[in-house]
């Protein structure tokens, strides 16, 4: 039986990509490996999003020195529970090399522009040291394009680091959607409304289609602190964050869903559209690119002109999508979380076979 650690931190906040995969991973972790155990961790309180015998969590710092959570508080968990391996998903991992220890680094974005992580300065300071002093002792992107970046920028050894995409849940699939008479179509945008993922384009696009189509705009989801308040106006819904068991009714309701991030580490709202059988028109970006091939329409995010042409061939020639629908359906099913805890678990043996030696 193997005693594995994952860090629960992303578990704190409500919503997002980190606490996303760090839930669903836990999850696919658990029910693939039913003899092993799976702890999380943190020094901050969080409530466990499902119940499995082999899923436990944590006590916290149990005195003052125990609060320097990273330098004493968790290692002095670590060695009362008997851990194995510790899995830092989010940027982290204990910073004295007791242990076996996996790094998730999920992309670069807190180092391309700062004002795409306004509170991110910690991440920026510690994760570069902690990975070039090898206290990581595995990494593992989401995408082979981050995988490349991070050998590239922090200087690491290629066999450090190893690409395992993510999966989308089953929950994720067609739903077929009848909207009540005199309801508009609708375009969608899913996720947290923060500046890298270019929210003012998705506005702007829409403003101008809806001078010839009567068309709405949803987006769902989070708005971060510091992206600013989008004022009300006719059509424009902002229903915050959408229940997740809601999502797939949006996703295959919607004549598009628009994905147009500056930058991504892999893109998992662009997975559970395809999964929905969705026409997605999302970013060029080489990790999207890489999850959805031929499966999405994928533009320029400078070339407004594009977008706009695809967006009105959606909307008014929904018949010239169906072949892009059955690719998305395609493609997605390659995807799945218990792949991704497969291939996780394979890294977490790496990583202790590699502390070893």
């Amino acid at each position: 039986m193997m005693k594995i650690a994952l860090d629960a931190t992303p578990l704190t906040v409500p919503s997002g990509g980190v606490r996303r995969y760090t839930d669903e991973l836990t999850r696919a972790l658990a029910q693939t490996f039913p003899d092993d155990q799976f702890w999380l961790l943190s020094d901050q309180k969080f409530t466990a999003p499902f119940s499995r015998p082999n899923v436990k969590t944590g006590h916290g710092p149990r005195n003052m020195l125990e609060r320097r959570w990273w330098s004493w508080g968790l290692q002095g968990e670590i060695s009362r529970l008997g851990i194995n391996v510790f899995h830092g998903t989010d940027f982290a991992v204990p910073y004295l090399p007791l242990r076996p220890s996996v790094m998730t680094l999920h992309d670069l974005s807190p180092w391309m522009d700062p004002s795409w992580h306004a509170e991110s300065d910690r991440v920026r300071r510690r994760t570069p040291m902690l990975l070039r002093l090898g206290l990581a002792t595995m990494i593992i992107t989401p995408s082979e394009a981050v995988k490349r970046q991070a050998i590239e920028r922090f200087h690491l050894s290629a066999d450090r680091v190893v690409a395992v995409p993510h999966g989308a849940n089953p929950a994720f699939h067609p739903t077929p959607v009848r909207p009540p008479p005199g309801v508009p179509p609708y375009l969608l945008y899913v996720g947290t409304l923060e500046p890298r993922k270019n929210i003012g384009l998705v506005l702007d696009l829409w403003r101008e289609l809806r001078r010839d189509y009567p068309i709405d705009l949803i987006l769902a989801g989070r708005r971060r602190a510091d992206f600013p308040e989008i004022p009300p106006e006719p059509g424009l819904h902002l229903p915050g964050l959408a229940p997740e068991e809601d999502l797939p009714r949006l996703y295959s309701g919607a004549i598009a869903c628009l994905y147009p991030s500056f930058y991504e580490g892999f893109g998992l709202p662009v997975l559970e559209a395809m999964q929905c059988g969705a026409v997605v028109i999302a970013s060029g970006d080489p990790s999207i690119r890489e999850v959805a091939c031929d499966s999405a329409i994928l533009l320029d995010v400078r070339d407004r002109p594009a977008w706009l042409d695809a967006l009105r061939t959606a909307i008014a020639q929904p018949e010239q999508m169906r072949a892009l629908r059955q690719r998305a359906i395609a493609r997605s099913a390659e995807f799945s979380w218990t792949t991704t805890a497969k291939l996780t678990k394979a890294v977490y043996e790496q990583a202790i076979h590699r502390f070893r030696k």
